[in-house]
């Protein structure tokens, strides 16, 4: 079996790859709050609205 060492480039590019990827799931949770709370604010102003209605 062959030992493989890895490059300083290598090593570069998976370091990248990782914090790149870090970045954009942290990004994607982001969203996902920003529209829950965006979706719940509609549905309270949409109960209201249904109260004010009745």
């Amino acid at each position: 079996m062959k030992t493989y060492k890895q490059t300083t480039v290598s090593k570069l590019v998976d370091r990248f790859d990782n914090e790149l990827r870090t970045i954009i799931m942290n990004d994607l949770k982001a969203i996902k709050a920003a529209k829950n709370q965006l979706v719940t604010s509609i549905q309270q102003g949409l109960e209201q609205d249904k109260l004010s209605a009745a």
